[in-house]
């Protein structure tokens, strides 16, 4: 139960980081901001991804147990 609270907890972070570093990077004037705000946007998507299968091969290797 910890560990799932532990990884709620980081992804919530990580996309609140994330969502304010878009925000920064669409403002910026700077010729890297486009690639960075691409490349920010990219981990919105697959971090969350990432972070579900963890917690679903968890529950899988807990039962296993």
């Amino acid at each position: 139960m910890k560990s799932k609270r532990i990884l709620a907890l980081t992804g919530a972070v990580i996309l609140i980081a994330l969502y304010v570093s878009s925000i920064i990077f669409a403002l910026m004037d700077s010729p890297l901001a486009e690639n960075l705000l691409l490349a920010s946007l990219f981990c919105t998507i697959v971090i969350p991804a990432v972070l579900y299968g963890y917690a679903v091969a968890l529950r899988y290797f807990k039962k296993k147990k």
